[in-house]
C-alpha cells in the first residue's frame, strides 16, 4: 500500500496544463520573462526551453507589473529572446522512510544510481520553526562515542551546536564519528558545496556501511548553482523535520553553513540586495538563524532534531559574520584548532575555547565539579605553556601549575580518545586522571 501511495503522489503532481511566458531579456545572469507577471510568485520554479534544445530551470527572484526576474540554476548559454518559459510553481520535497540509506540531491532525486520514489506528502522547503511556547525542552544526555563529548562538552537531545574549524583539521572525520556512534534514530547529513570527488570518499570511507544504514545524505556539490547549494540546507532540514514529526530523534549534520551562507549571498546579490557585512547581504542573519531555529525539540508529541552545524573559519576568525551569527543563536560551540591537529591529536578540539550550553543541567553536581576541575587544570597549563616549553618555569613556584603539568599529558590524550564504554566509563577515566598522585618532590 505504501508504494501505491507514493505512485499516487507522483501522479497527482503531474499538471494537466501550465502557464507560459517568453524570455524578454537577460542581463548579469538574471533573465526577465514576459507573460507571467500575474501568475508567478516569489520562489516559484520556472522551466525555460531554448529553441536549440536543453531545458533550463530557474527560480523567481523578483516581480513587477510587466515582468518576472528569474535566476537560472545553470549557465544561461543558448537562451534567446522569445524562448518559451513554463511556470512550474512552488517546489517542495517529499521525504519518505525509504530514503534512509540513500543519497539524494536537494530536489529528492537519487544520486546513487538506484530508483527512488517520493513520499506521499510534499513539504515546503522553508517551514517555520516550532511554536516557541509549545515546543519541548532539551532532553536526555547523549552518548557520542567520544570521551570529550561524553564529559566536558556534553550533547543532549535537541541541542544545536556549532563546529568551528578551518580546512584540513579533521572536521569530516569528526562528523563521520558522530554519524556512526552518536545516539539517534535517524541521521540526516547535508553536504553543501562539497567537492565532487569527496562525496564518494565521505560516504564510503568516513561514513561507511554502518553509518549509511541509518542515514539520509542530501548533497549539492560545489559545481551546482548557488540556488541548488542553498536549497540543500533547506531540503536537509525538511527531511529531518519529516522524521521528527514521527516522534523520532534525528541527528542533523550540516556541512557547511558557511557554504550555505555564501550561496545565499550570490542569490541575494543577484536579486539586488546590497552587500554590507563583509560582502554579505543584510538578509544573511535572518536566513541563517531561521534555518538553525528549525532544529531543536519539536512540539508535544514530536521528536527532536539534534543538530551540528559546521562553520569554516579561515585564520580562526571567530568574528566573521557567519561564525558570529551562529554563536549567538546556538546552544554551544566547538572550536577545532589547527595547531592541535598538527601535533597529531584528533579530534583537534580546543576544550578551553569550546562550550556546551547544556551544562550544568546535563551533568550531576559531582560530574560538574570534575568538569570544572579539568578545565581549571587545562587553563593553568595553557597560561604557563610558553614558560614551560622555554624551560623558564621552576617547579614549586605555583602548586596549581605543578599539578597541571603532571596531569596534562593524560588529559590531552583523554580528549582524543574514543568512549566505547559510554558516559559513565568516560567520567570514571577522567576522574582517574584527575586523582592521579603527584610525583614525589626531589
Amino acid at each position: 500500500m505504501k508504494m501505491f501511495d507514493q505512485l499516487h503522489a507522483g501522479l497527482a503532481s503531474i499538471r494537466p496544463f501550465a502557464r507560459c511566458g517568453r524570455v524578454k531579456a537577460m542581463e548579469n545572469g538574471v533573465i526577465s520573462l514576459a507573460g507571467l507577471a500575474g501568475d508567478a510568485r516569489m520562489g516559484d520554479r520556472v522551466r525555460i526551453d531554448p529553441a536549440g534544445g536543453g531545458a533550463l530551470s530557474a527560480e523567481v527572484l523578483g516581480l513587477d507589473r510587466e515582468s518576472v526576474r528569474v535566476l537560472p540554476e545553470d549557465a544561461g548559454d543558448g537562451v534567446a529572446v522569445g524562448d518559451l518559459a513554463v511556470l512550474e510553481g512552488p517546489v517542495g520535497i517529499a521525504p519518505d522512510d525509504s530514503w534512509i540509506g540513500r543519497i539524494v540531491d536537494p530536489f529528492g532525486a537519487p544520486l546513487d544510481g538506484r530508483p527512488l520514489l517520493p513520499g506521499p506528502h510534499s513539504r515546503p522547503l522553508r517551514s517555520p520553526a516550532p511554536d516557541p511556547v509549545q515546543r519541548g525542552r532539551l532532553g536526555r544526555r547523549l552518548a557520542t562515542g567520544m570521551a570529550v563529548f561524553d564529559t566536558m562538552l556534553p550533547l543532549v537531545e535537541g541541542q544545536r551546536m556549532g563546529l568551528f574549524a578551518g580546512s584540513g583539521v579533521g572536521k569530516s572525520m569528526l562528523l563521520g564519528k558522530f554519524a556512526t556512534s552518536m545516539q539517534a534514530d535517524v541521521v540526516v547529513i547535508a553536504l553543501i558545496g562539497e567537492r565532487g570527488r569527496e562525496l564518494r570518499d565521505f560516504v564510503e570511507d568516513v561514513l561507511g556501511p554502518k553509518g549509511l544504514a541509518r542515514t539520509v545524505v542530501v548533497a549539492a556539490t560545489s559545481d551546482r548553482s548557488p540556488l541548488v547549494r542553498r536549497r540543500c540546507g533547506w531540503a536537509a532540514m525538511a527531511v529531518a523535520e519529516h522524521f521528527r514529526d514521527q516522534g523520532r530523534h534525528v541527528l542533523l549534520l550540516a556541512d557547511s553553513i558557511t557554504r550555505f551562507a555564501e550561496a545565499h549571498r550570490e542569490v541575494a546579490l543577484a536579486a539586488g540586495e546590497p552587500a554590507s557585512l563583509r560582502g554579505y547581504p543584510p538578509s544573511l542573519s535572518h536566513t541563517v538563524m531561521s534555518l538553525a531555529e528549525r532544529a531543536g525539540p519539536g512540539a508535544q508529541g514530536q521528536g527532536a532534531i539534534t543538530a551540528l552545524f559546521t562553520v569554516l573559519v579561515p585564520g580562526s576568525d571567530m568574528e566573521e559574520p557567519v561564525a558570529d551569527t551562529l554563536r549567538g543563536v546556538l546552544d554551544g560551540h566547538v572550536v577545532m584548532d589547527r595547531a592541535i591537529a598538527e601535533r597529531g591529536r584528533f579530534p583537534a578540539v580546543d576544550v578551553l575555547r569550546s562550550v556546551s550550553r547544556s551544562l550544568p543541567a546535563a551533568a550531576t553536581p559531582e560530574e560538574n565539579a570534575r568538569i570544572a576541575e579539568a578545565r581549571r587544570l587545562l587553563g593553568a597549563y595553557d597560561r604557563a605553556e610558553m614558560m614551560i616549553q622555554a624551560g623558564l618555569y621552576e617547579a614549586g613556584s605555583d602548586p596549581l601549575v605543578d599539578r597541571a603539568i603532571h596531569v596534562w599529558p593524560d588529559l590531552d590524550a583523554f580528549v582524543g580518545r574514543d568512549s566505547p564504554g559510554g558516559i559513565a566509563q568516560s567520567f570514571a577515566i577522567l576522574s582517574r586522571h584527575l586523582d592521579a598522585p603527584a610525583p614525589p618532590k626531589r
